[in-house]
C-alpha cells in the first residue's frame, strides 16, 4: 500500500510538471507571437505562430490469451490516452516541440499477477481475535482464475511521458537538424530516451534524405507472479508465508502433502537478474517527388536491443511438469475453459527469451493524388529479426476531400501478418528442458485485419475561436476495428485538435 502511495505521488507530481511546461509554452509562444507580429521579419520562417495540439485515444480489447497467466486467460483491456504537444517557434529557424502524455489503463490480464483477490497478504495473516480454526478455514477458501479479474493492485496503472525536442533549420531550408529527449515512466518500468537526426533537401525540395539514431536507456522495477515472488520470500518452504495455511492440489484434485516429495515448486528461483532494456536504433530514410501528382518514400531501420527483454508478469507452463493448483479441485478438469472461475494453476517459470534482439524493418510509401478531391496513399514494411519473426504490413489510405478541402473523409485497411518466435509455444507446450521459452501470442504466428474511417475538418483561417489569441486549426476524429486471426479484437476512436497561437 505504501509502494503504491508513492508511485501515485509521482504520478501526481508528474502531472503538474507536464502542466508547468505546458504552460510555460503558451506563454513563450504567445510572447512570441506579439514579438514577431511587431518586428519586420526578412526570411519566411518555419513555424509561423506557436501550435498545439490535443489528441485523445479511447481503446478496448478482449481476447483469450492472456500472457501474464501462460497464454490462456481474459485479455479484457481498456486504456485512455491523452496527449498535448506543444511546437512553439524560438525564432525564424529554430522550434521546440513538447510532447506530454498520460495513459490510463485497466488490464485483467495484468490484474492477474497476484489472481488470489488478495489472499498474499491476508491469507495467512490473522485478523484481530480470530483462532487458529478460523484462520485455517478462510485461508483455504483461496481461489482465482484466468478468466476471472482479479482486484489486485496490479489490475490498473498511469503511464506518464515527456518528450522535447528541438530542431533548426538552415537559412535556404534544405538543411534540417533535430535532437530529442524524454522519460517515461508506468508502476514496473522506467525509459530514458535521447537521439538526433539530419535532413538533407535538395533538387529544388522534391528529394529528401533523412538519418537519425536513438538510443533509450530503460530500466525495470520488476513484479513477478504472487506464488513466485511468495515462494522466495517464504524460503522456498511452503509451509511459511503466503502458502502456510493454503492448501495446493495436484492435477487429480489431492491436496499435496506439502512436506512429501511430490510437491510444486517453480523451475528456477533465480529471476530478473539484469535490470536494465537498452535500445539503440538508426534511421534512413529517402523521398522524391516523381511528379505534380505522385511521391514515393523509402525507409530502412537498424535496432539494437540488449538486457533483460522477457516481461516478469508474464507466466510460462511447462508440457513435461507436473500441474498444480489453488482454489476448487471440481475445476481443474474445465481449466482452460471460461466457466472456470475459481481454480488457479501454480507457475512453472516467468518468461525467459535471450538477453539481445536485433530488428530490421524497411519498406516503402507511394501517395498518388487521382484529382483535386480524391488521394490515394499507400505503405508497405517488411520486418526480420534473429528471434525468428518475419512480417509484412500493408495499408491502403483514401482521403476524399469535400467543400473546398474543408472536409475530408478517409477510410483506410492494414493488414499484418508474422511467424513465430523461435521461442513461442501455447500453454502448456514449452518444455523445462528449453534454455527461452514464452506463450506470449504476441510473438506467435498470426495475421490481423484493421478497418478505419476518419473525418477530418481543416480551418485555415482559423476562423473558430476557442477564446481571444487562439484559433481552431483543424479537427481530426477517427474509428476503427482490429481482428486477428489468434481471437484478438479491439476497437479505438481517436480524436486530435490543432489550435494555434495569434
Amino acid at each position: 500500500m505504501v509502494e503504491k502511495q508513492v508511485e501515485a505521488v509521482d504520478v501526481i507530481n508528474m502531472k503538474k510538471y507536464f502542466t508547468s511546461i505546458i504552460i510555460c509554452c503558451f506563454v513563450i509562444g504567445m510572447s512570441q507571437a506579439q514579438t514577431n507580429t511587431s518586428q519586420g521579419t526578412y526570411k519566411k520562417k518555419v513555424l509561423e505562430t506557436a501550435e498545439v495540439d490535443f489528441l485523445m485515444s479511447y481503446y478496448t480489447q478482449k481476447g483469450d490469451h492472456a500472457s501474464v497467466t501462460g497464454g490462456i486467460g481474459n485479455e479484457k483491456l481498456t486504456d485512455v490516452t491523452p496527449t498535448f504537444i506543444v511546437a512553439v517557434p524560438l525564432n525564424a529557424d529554430d522550434v521546440l516541440t513538447v510532447n506530454a502524455g498520460i495513459s490510463a489503463y485497466t488490464s485483467a490480464s495484468s490484474s492477474n499477477l497476484d489472481p488470489f483477490d488478495g489472499a498474499r497478504s491476508g491469507a495467512s495473516n490473522r485478523r484481530n481475535n480470530e483462532d487458529d480454526d478460523k484462520v485455517a478455514a478462510r485461508a483455504t477458501k483461496v481461489t482465482g482464475s484466468p478468466w476471472v479479474e482479479s482486484t489486485g493492485a496490479s489490475r490498473s496503472d498511469i503511464w506518464a511521458t515527456i518528450n522535447t525536442s528541438y530542431s533548426h533549420s538552415s537559412d535556404d531550408r534544405n538543411n534540417i537538424w533535430t535532437a530529442d529527449l524524454g522519460f517515461s515512466k508506468e508502476y514496473d518500468y522506467s525509459s530514458l530516451g535521447f537521439g538526433g537526426g539530419f535532413t538533407k533537401l535538395f533538387n529544388q525540395k522534391n528529394t529528401e534524405i533523412g538519418i537519425k539514431g536513438q538510443v533509450y536507456l530503460d530500466n525495470w522495477n520488476p513484479r513477478y507472479p504472487t506464488e513466485l515472488d511468495s515462494y522466495l520470500e517464504a524460503g522456498q518452504n511452503l509451509n511459511n508465508g503466503f502458502f502456510a495455511n493454503i492448501d495446493i492440489l495436484d492435477q487429480s484434485g489431492n491436496v499435496i502433502d506439502k512436506n512429501g516429495s511430490l510437491v510444486w515448486s517453480p523451475l528456477q528461483t533465480t529471476l530478473v537478474t539484469n535490470k536494465s532494456r537498452n535500445s539503440y536504433s538508426l534511421s534512413i530514410n529517402f523521398s522524391q517527388i516523381i511528379s505534380k501528382k505522385a511521391q514515393f518514400s523509402l525507409f530502412f531501420d537498424l535496432v539494437q536491443q540488449n538486457g533483460w527483454l522477457s516481461n516478469p508478469m508474464q507466466r510460462v507452463y511447462f508440457a513435461d511438469r507436473d500441474n498444480y493448483y489453488i482454489g476448487n479441485a471440481s475445476s481443474i478438469s474445465k481449466y482452460t475453459s471460461k466457466s472456470n472461475t475459481d481454480v488457479f494453476q501454480l507457475a512453472d517459470d516467468i518468461e525467459r527469451l535471450p538477453s539481445s534482439r536485433f530488428k530490421v524493418p524497411f519498406g516503402a510509401r507511394f501517395n498518388y493524388f487521382i484529382n483535386e478531391s480524391v488521394s490515394l496513399r499507400t505503405y508497405y514494411r517488411y520486418y526480420f529479426d534473429d528471434w525468428g519473426i518475419r512480417s509484412h504490413t500493408a495499408s491502403i489510405e483514401i482521403p476524399i476531400k469535400f467543400s473546398e478541402g474543408k472536409f475530408t473523409v478517409y477510410p483506410n485497411y492494414r493488414f499484418y501478418n508474422q511467424t513465430a518466435a523461435d521461442y513461442f509455444a501455447p500453454y502448456e507446450f514449452n518444455l523445462s528442458t528449453s534454455e527461452f521459452y514464452t506463450s506470449d501470442y504476441d510473438l506467435s504466428k498470426f495475421d490481423s485485419n484493421q478497418y478505419g474511417l476518419g473525418f477530418k475538418y481543416i480551418d485555415i483561417f482559423t476562423k473558430f475561436k476557442l477564446f481571444k489569441g487562439v484559433g481552431l486549426k483543424s479537427f481530426d476524429v477517427q474509428y476503427s476495428i482490429y481482428n486477428r486471426s489468434d481471437g484478438l479484437k479491439s476497437n479505438i476512436i481517436s480524436a486530435g485538435f490543432k489550435f494555434i497561437l495569434e
